[in-house]
This record gives C-alpha cells, sequence and structure tokens, in this order.
C-alpha cells in the first residue's frame, strides 16, 4: 500500500477535524496560529500553514506518520489538507456546515473528544512503571529475553540495478546513507533513514540475510539483489547471542505491562468515580410479549 493510499484514509477524519475547528465558518483555516508559520498553500484565499500541517501529522497514526516524513508523503498530505479545505469550503456553499445533522455529530464527537483527553491524561499520569518493576519482570523472565546472533542494519531498495549503482557511487563519494534513504528507497523503512532494526537469521529473506550477515560494522554492501529489487545494506551494529541486558528490553518489558497497569488504574478511576456520584438508573421494562391464541381443535366430522 503506497502512501497516497494509505494518507486518503484518513480525508474524513482530517475533515472532521477541520469542521470541529471552524463550527463558524467555511475554512478551517485557523486564526490563532503563530505569525511566524509558513504559508504552505492557500486555496481561494485560505492559507494552510506549517503549523496546520504538523498537526495534522501529529494526529495521523504512528505507522503513517513516519512515511507522512519522506519527501513524497509531505506532497500527499499537503494535497490531503488542500482537498480538505476544497471540500469544507464547498459544504458552507451548500449549506452543509449549518444542519442539524453537523451539529449533533459534531456535539457528540466533542463530548468523545473530552472523554477521551481526560482518561488519557489521567490514566497515563497514573500508569507509570518504576525501575524496580521493570527489573522485577526482566528477572523473572529472563528466558524471554534470550537470542541468538543479532544485527542491525539499514538498507535502501530501488527497482532497478542501473539505479541502485547510482546510489552506490555517491555512497562512496561520501553522501549520506540516512538522506539518500529517505529519498530514494521505495521500502517503508525510508522514513527512518533505512534502518530496519535488530534482526537474527531467518529474519530477512535469504540474499539479503546472506550479504547483512557477512559485513562488518559500518561496512557497505554491493548491490543485493532479491526478489524486493535490489538494496544496498549497512551493517550499523552487532551483538552475540545470549541473554539481552535489561537496559536493551526496557521498551520491551514496559510493552508488555503497560496494558494491565492501564486497566487496573481504569478500573480503579471508575470506581472512584461513582463513589461520589449519585447515580439513579431507570429500568425499561421490554414490553410483555402478547400471549398468542391458542389454535381451535378442528371441528369432528359428521358422520
Amino acid at each position: 500500500m503506497n502512501i497516497r493510499t494509505l494518507l486518503s484514509v484518513t480525508v474524513t477524519v482530517i475533515a472532521t477535524a477541520g469542521l470541529v475547528a471552524c463550527q463558524g465558518g467555511g475554512s478551517s483555516s485557523s486564526s490563532t496560529g503563530s505569525k511566524d508559520a509558513k504559508v504552505i498553500a492557500t486555496v481561494n484565499g485560505a492559507k494552510i500553514t506549517s503549523e496546520d500541517f504538523d498537526r495534522e501529522v501529529k494526529a495521523l497514526p504512528e505507522y503513517i506518520r513516519a512515511m507522512a516524513d519522506t519527501p513524497q508523503g509531505k506532497k500527499e498530505m499537503i494535497d490531503t489538507l488542500v482537498m480538505r479545505e476544497l471540500i469544507l469550503q464547498q459544504a458552507a456553499k451548500d449549506g452543509v456546515d449549518k444542519g442539524k445533522e453537523i451539529e449533533e455529530k459534531l456535539a457528540e464527537l466533542k463530548k468523545r473528544i473530552i472523554v477521551d483527553t481526560y482518561l488519557k491524561k489521567k490514566v497515563e499520569a497514573e500508569s507509570k512503571i518504576s525501575d524496580d518493576e521493570l527489573k522485577k519482570f526482566y528477572e523473572q523472565n529472563l528466558d524471554k529475553f534470550k537470542s541468538g546472533e543479532q544485527i542491525r542494519a539499514s538498507h535502501i531498495l530501488v527497482k532497478s540495478e542501473q539505479e541502485a549503482q547510482s546510489i552506490l557511487e555517491q555512497l562512496k563519494k561520501g553522501a549520506n546513507f540516512e538522506e539518500l534513504a529517505k529519498a530514494k528507497s521505495a521500502d517503508s523503512s525510508a522514513a527512518k533513514g533505512g534502518d530496519l532494526g535488530w534482526f537474527g537469521k531467518g529474519n530477512m529473506v535469504p540474499a539479503f540475510e546472506k550479504a547483512a550477515f557477512s559485513l562488518k560494522e559500518g561496512q557497505l554492501s554491493g548491490i543485493v539483489k532479491s526478489d524486493f529489487g535490489y538494496h544496498i545494506i549497512k551493517l550499523t551494529g552487532k551483538r552475540a547471542a545470549g541473554t539481552r541486558p535489561l537496559d536493551e528490553v526496557k521498551e520491551q518489558i514496559k510493552a508488555a505491562i503497560m496494558p494491565q497497569k492501564q486497566q487496573q488504574v481504569f478500573m480503579k478511576l471508575k470506581e472512584d468515580l461513582k463513589k461520589g456520584a449519585k447515580i439513579e438508573l431507570t429500568e425499561t421494562q421490554p414490553a410483555a410479549t402478547a400471549a398468542k391464541p391458542a389454535t381451535p381443535a378442528p371441528a369432528p366430522e359428521k358422520k
């Protein structure tokens, strides 16, 4: 799935956010933005600024947000914001923004945003995981943190060998690997400068894995062909088999502990809120089912 498809699925969400921000008019342009904000597009006189762009990118799901940081992603995101503005302006001309249905949905959306914001702030504040908790989980689950030999690598993936050769020559002349990966790589890792993170044997396609594991730290590969295209690989780290130290797995442990801890905080919050509230439940009884009249027995035949 490409960046255009991923970003396009967010148009409805972004447009809704725009409607919330501009209940008094058809344009989503904000008058509260910084005077130093750079104008990146103007749509029928309405300005879209760098602050608008940053705000909308921040609201995207994380897996899309990284892709929006690439040159192509930024272009698609700006196009999405322009389309939102066009829709809002046309909706205002058609009077859609003044409809009762819109007002009701905005009121409901506002309630949900307030509740979500309160819960997020409250639960996050009370779900902190201490260093002692991390250490205790680590010591009780050492087997989970054992691994074979692992490496960390970055790559640039392109479709043609000719393009790969051109990029490799630039790298040999001192070009920045991360910047070239962001600009040229066809892989989703481009947003992170080509970084693939840590991985062991058996996690990558054979040709890629063989080349990557043969490199020394900091070394570049030649052009490596796989079913995905042509790769240029840079080895950025190596670690031997063994138990990974606590500092390396803290985030992994937090991800394992956090859901249960947040659930506990949420349940306690519910109980505390109910304790200080006067709640009266009006139970609606379902309508009684009318008794179905018995089917009369057939009259006996006359003889």
